[in-house]
């Protein structure tokens, strides 16, 4: 179901089951609208609407028929001190879907609507409780995999990124006031600024914005995870590395060259981020129909991934395919791994790329030296702080991307003696790109996309 939030009726009452779906101890239903204490009251054996805010009763739901549903708890929060920012009854029933479907059933036959997904926040949204961004950071609260991307989005919900988009927006606006007035009073000889500080303003904005900007790569990091490749020929252990890693039997291992023809996936947790794995087919000329087709998945693989674990076999050497896979390695995302190096071997040769790692996944040893490399490379400036300000949402970086090269028209433009009626568009554009963020200044298709993303009852 998409949500559409237009037309909004203000203050319509609906309700959703508030719980993820199955069995448990306890399921919450969730009213909100004014009219939620009306309908909670024909259901509930209690007098709820001479109940005071925050306080919890005891008594049963009770269907339209007199009938005795379950026996719950009920909560009341009202007005703006509610999640939604308006009225707002919680029913904690008995876990369970068959139960949970009965009371919301009973619910919506006493006068609610059922929620589309994401409207409460939508609702809290539009009442003032949040902006654009710390609504998109509830979602990506309850999605977070791995306590990065929790303390990531923890920060934004408090409101971390609002406000330095506001300070942006407060910073902008003095400027655009000022190319206004060029504008509005051009015989006046108002100099409210001269140009040179206009510049240097505008030019330290865009530099604080890049920065900004900038922490979309860790930010993206902490959010999705990273993907992790391992290539190499066949026969020189990328399977046995993968089971090493996972520290369980994934892929199958044998000396048959070609065994893994297609590629294969798992999960792993590594110092805090989520990790796809992918074991891939060996590398090699072969006139086999279906090896070549897992081969040329297998470079696919390899540039998409974000990181890249090149398997050489230290007993073997490198071969001529060997060169041929080291030539096509991007240096800044790739790590050699020498493997079998618990084989005899000679000493093995200096490579370009400069992350390389001994091991031996048959005997497990050197693994933790590799995880060790894996997180180096990963954050080769430092992992962020718990504290720090990270965009992790495409949406955002591309709002502060386009902001900044309209300041950098305006610039631009004075240094040109452009008409400041230009300019003052160019000004309009950045402040509405940033509003675009915090939702100040936004789209309904945005706002709909955004919030059909959203579970219903959230």
């Amino acid at each position: 179901m998409e949500f559409i939030h237009q037309p909004y009726q203000p203050g319509e009452t609906i309700a959703a089951v508030a719980t993820p779906p199955g069995e448990g101890g306890v399921a919450i239903i969730r009213i909100s609208g004014k009219e939620a204490l009306q309908v909670a009251s024909k259901i509930f054996s209690g007098p709820v609407q001479s109940y005071q805010t925050h306080t919890i009763h005891y008594g049963q739901v009770i269907n339209n028929n007199g009938e005795r549903i379950d026996d719950a708890l009920l909560c009341v929060m009202l007005g703006k001190r509610s999640y939604a920012g308006e009225d707002t009854v919680e029913i904690h029933c008995h876990g369970g879907s068959l139960i949970t479907r009965r009371v919301l059933d009973t619910v919506l036959q006493a006068g609610a609507r059922a929620a589309l997904p994401g409207e409460f926040t939508f609702k809290a949204f539009i009442n003032g409780k949040i902006d654009l961004a710390q609504a998109e950071a509830v979602q990506e609260l309850i999605c977070a995999k791995n306590e990065r991307a929790l303390d990531a989005a923890e920060e934004q919900l408090k409101g971390s990124l609002s406000k330095k988009i506001a300070a942006f927006q407060i910073e902008l606006t003095q400027t655009a006031a000022i190319l206004e007035a060029w504008v509005d009073f051009p015989e006046e000889g108002l100099e409210f600024a001269t140009m040179e500080e206009v510049c240097n303003q505008l030019k330290a904005v865009c530099l604080q914005l890049q920065q900004l900007a900038d922490t979309f790569h860790d930010g993206r990091i902490v959010h999705d995870g990273i993907t992790l490749c391992l290539i190499g020929s066949p026969n020189v252990g990328k399977s046995s590395l993968m089971n090493a890693l996972l520290d369980k039997e994934r892929a199958i291992v044998s000396h048959i060259p070609g065994t893994t023809r297609d590629i294969l996936e798992d999960h792993m947790r590594l110092n805090g981020l989520n990790f796809k794995l992918m074991d891939t087919a060996g590398i090699r000329d072969t006139v086999e129909v279906i090896e070549q087709e897992g081969i040329r998945r297998s470079k696919d693989a390899m540039h998409q991934a974000d990181l890249i674990l090149l398997v050489l076999d230290a007993a073997k050497g490198v071969d001529e395919q060997d060169h041929w896979l080291l030539e096509q390695m991007p240096a800044h995302k790739a790590i050699v791994v020498w493997n079998k190096v618990d084989l005899p071997h000679d000493n093995l040769p200096i490579l370009s790329i400069p992350h390389v790692v001994n091991l031996s996944a048959k005997q497990k040893t050197g693994i933790d030296n590799l995880r060790q490399m894996i997180d180096a490379v990963i954050w080769q400036h430092g992992p962020p702080s718990r504290e720090e300000v990270l965009v992790t949402n495409v949406r955002h970086k591309e709002s502060i991307i386009k902001a900044i090269e309209a300041c950098q028209q305006v610039i631009f433009g004075l240094n040109s003696d452009v008409s400041p009626e230009f300019l003052s568009m160019d000004m309009r554009l950045a402040l509405n790109e940033l509003g675009k963020i915090i939702g100040t200044n936004i789209s309904e298709d945005i706002i709909s996309a955004i919030f059909s993303k959203f579970c219903i009852g959230k």
